[in-house]
């Protein structure tokens, strides 16, 4: 999967800082005791795994700008309601509260667009439906219609169906008795925050067996989004050896979670 470059309005993402775990838990020690000058440095210490998480959204075409700002409020979030005594890494709680703060803001911002080819086909069709339906007293055929536009019946299929309205998930699909089944209850979400914390969390219990380097590089893979190569210009050693260690501690991972 190709990396995207992100650009964030007035930061200097390059110059970033990560802090590392011991002064994550000197903060946040701090901070639980009031410290609201350490709460501003986790902050800032924790933009980096913000922006990484923002870049998997690159593609979208979102505006990074807006989605870097959820995913700081996120963020936040996850600061006010880290817990020092479940013994997890920062990283391991927060991700999925800011992928989820994003997430949220996607699908409340969501704006279905339509391309001016399929507004302008789909007019057409309507036409073309309403004086067949005058004259033959049925709905055209798919087919028939693609030949009279000349255009595939795929195309006449996405046009048709560019228009018609949006149904809410929050609206009921059926109701008896004063009970009320909504659409949402219909769909599955496979991409649930809760579970996915859960498996972050059951992960890093599982993460105790290895040791510090191969730790080390699971978090910067899977947690901080980083590449090999920026893995093993971190931590000076080549990306050969990071290839090694990370495969190592997959195996070794995979046998201890199907104990």
């Amino acid at each position: 999967m190709g990396r995207y470059k992100v650009v964030i309005s007035g930061l200097p993402t390059e110059q970033l800082n990560v802090l590392n775990n011991r002064q994550m838990k000197e903060l946040f020690t701090r901070y639980q005791d009031g410290d609201e000058g350490a709460k501003d440095e986790l902050i800032y210490g924790n933009l980096k795994l913000v922006l990484s998480i923002v870049q998997r959204f690159a593609a979208r075409c979102e505006n990074m700008d807006d989605l870097f700002q959820v995913g700081c409020i996120g963020l936040v979030k996850a600061i006010d309601n880290f817990d020092l005594s479940h013994e997890v890494r920062f990283s391991t709680y927060a991700v999925p509260m800011i992928m989820g703060e994003i997430r949220r803001y996607l699908r409340d911002n969501q704006v279905i667009r339509v391309s001016r080819h399929l507004k302008d086909l789909s007019y057409q069709l309507f036409r073309l439906k309403e004086a067949y339906m005058h004259e033959h007293h049925q709905e055209p055929s798919v087919e028939y219609l693609a030949k009279q536009c000349n255009v595939k019946e795929k195309d006449v299929i996405d046009a048709l169906d560019s228009c018609q309205s949006v149904l809410s998930i929050f609206e009921p699909i059926y109701s008896s008795e004063g009970d009320e089944l909504y659409l949402l209850d219909q769909i599955r979400d496979e991409h649930d925050d809760i579970s996915k914390e859960r498996d972050l969390i059951a992960l890093e219990k599982s993460m105790k067996i290895l040791n510090e380097r191969e730790n080390e590089i699971i978090h910067k893979r899977y947690y901080d989004d980083m590449t090999q190569m920026e893995i093993a210009k971190e931590m000076g050693i080549s990306q050969a050896q990071v290839s090694r260690l990370e495969k190592n501690a997959i195996q070794a991972l995979k046998k201890e979670m199907e104990k």
